[in-house]
């Protein structure tokens, strides 16, 4: 496909602006003049809507296209939402309007939104408050791990360590880092657990937290979890939830109930909002009752008299960790998701989630190696260590799936897998879907036995096909430059 610049021709234009009729008063300096016009493409504007078109029909989506990543929740976005976001009460609505008193009418509708959503959210949870204005996953952890250092302070407590198993996430180590902790990693035992005995030996006072994924990015769900908040708590450790794999748990166990006193959640994922491409994030952070005065300000606060504020005089708050409330239309567009599905409908997407995970993993089972093969939750975690042997690797795999029209699932995390293939199917894919992936897989697992280049030599039907990654991450040709 030819590149815009290469389109066209010299003089075409797709739109012409008339000279301006208000006399120049003042020039800028001549330094700062160009010496000649912008280079622009020459082209019409048929030959924009063409490119732009044509271009988009590159692009894997998740209208178009299954889209198994596993970790990043990758599910279908309904546009409902995306309708009730693009309203002008909301869309031309400033930050800076005021919240009571004159124009504060005008802030009501946003603010119980934020209030509403906070709310939801906590009950989900068992949290006793949120704050929605993280941006994203990564700022929510380091916003959580924030707090846990203030409530650590203001009780004359002097902590240096965060402990995190080897099957978390990779932002929570570095998200403690940032935050000033020295981190401890206690390694994954051959059940697929935390190592019990490492985690009793290496928790001590000088502990401020425990940060844990959970399901873990193995899919898997600790079953011994109460008995370790339970053991981190009595040394005045505080438990940190990320909330990253919540959407396997909706309706079914709170994170506060077993003794968590901190969370954050990933809205791109768990409630539906665009992910990736599409996004942007947002990650609210909950906490239990004794880290609630150190929650970010403002907090959006309901009134006696049932109208809506923000409270900025917390004096033991952790300041501000963003500009204003939080990305609003992702927060939007997940409230508009809950007040949708309701209690029952959360419920259900829970469930439908941990049974497509657990339909692949069981038709899969006798193809590829499943190093802790047992029931998993929202996603399951293959291993190509067998057609490692014949040549083909996880890499391989991933690229012969976008021949076939899938984004490949997740590759190589989590690190403790070796080949590692990790697949989230999500609640919304149907089981036809399934079955043609799940059949694509079972195709591969034969082809790597009986023509492993067919599997190496792919993507074939692309319009990039194999590329030099070290070269292209190292020497990357991202401009255009003439002949």
């Amino acid at each position: 496909m030819r590149l815009i610049f290469e389109q066209g021709a010299p003089g075409r234009r797709g739109v012409k602006i008339q000279s301006h009729d208000v006399p120049v008063t003042a020039k800028p300096e001549a330094k700062y003049l160009r010496k000649s016009g912008p280079r622009l493409p020459d082209v019409s504007e048929l030959d924009v809507v063409r490119h732009y078109t044509n271009l988009s029909k590159m692009n894997f989506s998740v209208d178009a296209n299954f889209y198994p990543l596993g970790s990043c929740t990758m599910k279908y976005n309904p546009k409902f939402t995306e309708r009730l976001a693009n309203l002008e009460g909301f869309t031309d609505i400033h930050p800076l309007l005021p919240q009571l008193a004159g124009g504060g009418i005008l802030t009501q509708g946003s603010l119980e939104v934020l209030y509403n959503t906070k709310r939801l959210l906590s009950e989900i949870t068992g949290m006793a408050d949120f704050t929605t204005q993280p941006m994203a996953g990564a700022h929510g952890e380091l916003t959580g791990v924030m707090l846990i250092a203030a409530y650590h302070k203001h009780n004359g407590s002097r902590r240096k360590y965060i402990i995190v198993p080897d099957s978390s996430h990779g932002t929570n180590p570095a998200s403690a880092a940032i935050a000033g902790y020295q981190v401890i990693v206690i390694p994954t035992g051959p059940d697929g657990y935390m190592d019990m005995a490492e985690y009793k030996k290496r928790l001590s006072a000088e502990v401020a937290a425990v940060m844990l994924t959970c399901p873990d990015t193995l899919g898997i769900f600790n079953p011994k979890i109460k008995e370790i908040t339970d053991m981190a708590h009595s040394v005045g450790a505080l438990l940190y939830y990320d909330g990253a794999n919540l959407n396997a748990m909706l309706g079914k166990c709170r994170p506060g109930d077993i003794g968590f006193d901190v969370v954050h959640i990933n809205l791109h994922k768990t409630f539906a909002t665009p992910h990736g491409g599409g996004g942007p994030g947002a990650g609210p952070v909950g906490v239990c009752e004794k880290l609630v005065d150190f929650l970010p300000i403002p907090r959006v606060v309901k009134r006696s008299d049932g109208t809506f504020a923000l409270d900025y005089h917390r004096h033991k708050s952790i300041g501000y960790i963003a500009p204003f409330y939080g990305n609003f239309a992702v927060i939007l567009k997940a409230y508009a998701y809950m007040m949708m599905l309701g209690k029952r409908g959360l419920i259900e997407a829970s469930e439908h989630a941990v049974l497509n995970a657990n339909y692949c993993r069981v038709r899969l089972k006798d193809y590829y190696d499943i190093p802790y093969n047992r029931i998993c939750m929202h996603e399951c975690v293959l291993s190509a260590s067998r057609q490692a042997k014949n040549g083909v690797h996880a890499i391989d795999i991933a690229k012969f799936l976008i021949d076939q029209g899938f984004h490949p699932p997740t590759i190589y995390f989590p690190l403790i897998v070796k080949e590692s293939i990790m697949i989230e199917p999500t609640e919304t894919e149907s089981k036809e879907t399934l079955d043609i992936f799940i059949n694509t897989m079972i195709d591969i697992a034969r082809l790597a036995e009986t023509d492993p280049d067919a599997v190496k030599s792919a993507p074939l039907s692309r319009p990039v096909k194999r590329l030099d990654e070290t070269k292209a991450a190292r020497e990357p040709n991202l401009r255009w430059r003439s002949k």
